[in-house]
């Protein structure tokens, strides 16, 4: 196989001269997305998981550049709603490789998930409620299910991403086996699955090998299953002193806890394939200095990237602009008018004058996909690199975007 590149890629590794060239064409902010890296995260799982299933848990990135990226680099695809499998779909994934992993699913998914299953007969459905099953068989379902058992233990980088625990997420694993063997007349039962959490690290790796010993239990236990899906979660180092996750070690963990199974290991990451292959940049709006601090106001906020003022995480941050000016305290804030609306307080940055373009780090996962359209901002456009240069995948929203739902309202009546 071809070099899956360095195990992490920072934020000061990205080609500044471009980055401004890019700030330049399309405008701020804006996101940029590198497939090659996208290609080689990609690698570095199937390397180190050479014998498992390894699919790519959509919602962390369902841009349809990425997608097929992620289907080429052979990955298959894990998808939490039926828009996203939609996505996948289109992307160019075939059924066999869809996961449908349901967590309360409403109605409406559930009528398009199986309405789109009778056409791909191969897709698995992933079902974390007794009920579910029966919603799914009252529509004619009778095809490939895997159970998410609940296995009491989880992980992650904060309390809102931790699932493995959560009351739920899943069936609690000491009654999967009977469901397991009530389901079986009425469906193909071909996996059982759990998912610890989100951002695992070095810090959180005794958890997820509880977690797949639990699970390695479970397949034992129920016996005759095709595979065994431990979920994904696999961090990356979003502090510029934090270590890459050695992915080697973990998957080493990983089938010493599952032990002898002759169900097959199945992984799902997200996070993994897609953070530092994005990049987030703003312009400076303004510079206000107060006693305490330095405020830079730039033209994201929390609409265009949440995750700060969401899970109060870390990114890392440079002046493109003027990389070798002198650093100072600052507070990088966003103009919606909340508090939250803040990337980093006390942060030192290469001091900034309006107009300079900052660069936001491990924008890949969950940047894009968390964006929205509170305070009525449009949305900001996504160039992806690749061989053939730049390209825009997806274009700026307008104003007249934020309020076509109103405008076109009279032409779709209600059901």
């Amino acid at each position: 196989m071809s070099d899956g590149g360095p195990a992490v890629r920072r934020l000061s590794d990205w080609d500044r001269e471009q980055l401004l060239s890019l700030a330049d064409e399309f405008g701020s902010p804006l996101y940029v997305t590198d497939l090659q890296r996208v290609r080689e995260n990609c690698l570095r799982l199937r390397e180190a998981f050479p014998e498992a299933h390894v699919s790519y848990a959509v919602k962390a990135h369902t841009g349809k550049a990425v997608l097929e990226t992620v289907l080429d680099a052979g990955l298959d695809a894990e998808c939490a709603s039926a828009g996203e499998v939609e996505r996948a779909l289109a992307a160019g994934f075939p059924g066999n490789r869809i996961r449908y992993t349901a967590v309360n699913p409403p109605a409406a998914d559930l009528d398009h998930v199986v309405s789109r299953w009778e056409d791909n007969p191969e897709m698995t459905v992933t079902v974390g409620a007794e009920d579910t099953v029966g919603r799914l068989t009252e529509r004619g379902f009778d095809g490939r299910l895997c159970l998410r058992a609940n296995p009491g233990v989880g992980a992650g980088h904060h309390e809102k991403v931790t699932t493995g625990g959560h009351a739920k997420f899943g069936i609690p694993i000491d009654r999967v086996p009977s469901v397991a063997e009530d389901v079986r007349d009425d469906v193909e039962l071909v996996g059982v699955h759990a998912h610890a959490g989100s951002g695992i690290s070095g810090d959180d790796l005794s958890a997820h090998r509880e977690l797949v010993r639990r699970m390695g239990d479970l397949a034992r236990a129920i016996g005759g299953l095709e595979f065994v899906d431990v979920g994904g979660g696999f961090g990356v180092p979003y502090h510029d002193d934090e270590p890459p996750l050695d992915l080697a070690a973990v998957a080493d963990a990983t089938r010493d806890a599952l032990g002898d199974t002759d169900a097959q290991l199945a992984v799902e990451p997200g996070r993994y394939v897609v953070a530092d292959a994005g990049v987030l940049l703003s312009a400076v709006n303004t510079v206000k200095e107060v006693p305490e601090t330095t405020v830079v106001g730039i033209d994201a906020g929390m609409t265009t990237l949440l995750r700060p003022a969401m899970y109060d995480a870390y990114h890392a941050i440079s002046n493109l602009s003027r990389p070798d000016a002198d650093t100072v305290s600052t507070t990088i804030a966003g103009p919606v008018c909340e508090t939250s609306d803040v990337f980093a307080e006390d942060r030192p940055l290469a001091r900034p004058a309006r107009g300079d373009v900052l660069a936001i780090g491990n924008a890949g996962a969950y940047g894009y996909e968390m964006a929205s359209t509170y305070n009525s901002r449009p949305r900001p456009p996504e160039v992806v690199l690749d061989d053939d240069g730049p390209r825009v995948a997806r274009r700026r929203e307008t104003l007249d975007d934020v309020v076509t739902l109103e405008r076109t309202a009279s032409e779709h009546p209600p059901n």
